[in-house]
C-alpha cells in the first residue's frame, strides 16, 4: 500500500500533467517569458505549479514548499520540492522529453518521489525503504560492471558558463570511455531513466534542488548511488550530482574528481 503522502504527490503530479498535456499540442498559444539567459517560463509552468500547491495545501496545510516558479513556504519538518515542468525549453519546441517532478523531504532526508511524463504517461514513484516503480513495475538499476559499453546521460550548461571548461573535460573523458552520451534536456527525467536502467549513469553540474530531489531518491531506491562530486549527499545544496550503480558511480566519480582537480594549464 502506498504512503498517503505519496498518494497525494501522485494526484498532484497527474493534475499538473493534465494541464501540460492540454497545452502540448498548441504550444503556439502559450505565453513565454524569460527569467534569465536561456531560462524560460510559460503560463503552463505557473498553472501546473499552482495546481500542485493547491492539492498539497489542502492535504497538508502545515508542510513546507520549495517550488521552481516562486512558491516558498518554510517548514522545518516536511518540505515538498517541486518542478512543475522540468524541460520547459523542450515543451516550448514541442519535444516530449519533459516531466513533473515532486520530491518530499522530512527532516533533511528525502522520503518520497514522483516523476511523471504526461506525454508518455510514465509515472515513476519511490518511497524510502519501499523501492522504486514505473507505473506498476518494480525498478532495478542497470547492472553494468564498468564504463565500457555504458550509456550515460548528462546536461549541458545553459545559464552559467563559468564551469564550462571543466564540464567539457568530463564530457570528453566519458565520451572516450563509454558507448555514448545523451542530453535530452530534463535532469529529473534523466535520473528516473537511471533508476529504470535506461541509462547506466548520469552526471551534471549546477542544478537546482527541484531538478534533483525526486530523481536522486528514485536512483537510490532502485538500488543505485546518487551523490555530489565529493561522494557525499550534498547535491541539493551544491547542485552537482553523479548517479549510477555502485561500480559505475565509483568510476564516474573518480573521473570527475580527476578533471575537477586537474591543474590548470
Amino acid at each position: 500500500m502506498q504512503h498517503p503522502i505519496l498518494v497525494t504527490a501522485i494526484r498532484a503530479a497527474r493534475k499538473a500533467g493534465d494541464i501540460i498535456n492540454r497545452s502540448f499540442a498548441r504550444v503556439n498559444e502559450i505565453t513565454i517569458t524569460s527569467k534569465a539567459h536561456n531560462d524560460f517560463v510559460t503560463d503552463v509552468d505557473q498553472r501546473a505549479e499552482a495546481a500542485i500547491v493547491e492539492i498539497i495545501r489542502r492535504a497538508y496545510p502545515d508542510h513546507g514548499i520549495l517550488a521552481e516558479e516562486g512558491n516558498r513556504i518554510p517548514d522545518k519538518d516536511f518540505e515538498w520540492i517541486i518542478d512543475p515542468l522540468d524541460g520547459t525549453t523542450n515543451f516550448i519546441h514541442g519535444m516530449p522529453q519533459l516531466c513533473v517532478s515532486i520530491g518530499i523531504k522530512h527532516f533533511d532526508r528525502l522520503e518520497h518521489a514522483v516523476i511523471y511524463n504526461p506525454i508518455h504517461d510514465e509515472l515513476f514513484t519511490a518511497t524510502r525503504g519501499g523501492g522504486a516503480h514505473l507505473n506498476d513495475r518494480r525498478l532495478r538499476i542497470a547492472q553494468r560492471k564498468d564504463l565500457d559499453g555504458a550509456l550515460l546521460g548528462t546536461g549541458f550548461p545553459f545559464r552559467d558558463f563559468s564551469y564550462l571548461d571543466t564540464y567539457l573535460a568530463t564530457f570528453k573523458a566519458f565520451m572516450l570511455k563509454t558507448a555514448g552520451i545523451r542530453r535530452p534536456g530534463s535532469a529529473a527525467l534523466d535520473l528516473a531513466y537511471v533508476a529504470a536502467g535506461r541509462y547506466d549513469g548520469f552526471w551534471e553540474f549546477n542544478l537546482k534542488p527541484w531538478d534533483l530531489a525526486a530523481g536522486a531518491l528514485l536512483v537510490q531506491e532502485a538500488g543505485g548511488v546518487a551523490t555530489d562530486f565529493t561522494g557525499d549527499q550534498g547535491f541539493l545544496e551544491n547542485g552537482n550530482i553523479v548517479a549510477g550503480n555502485l561500480r559505475v558511480h565509483a568510476q564516474m566519480l573518480h573521473i570527475i574528481s580527476q578533471e575537477i582537480n586537474k591543474p590548470k594549464a
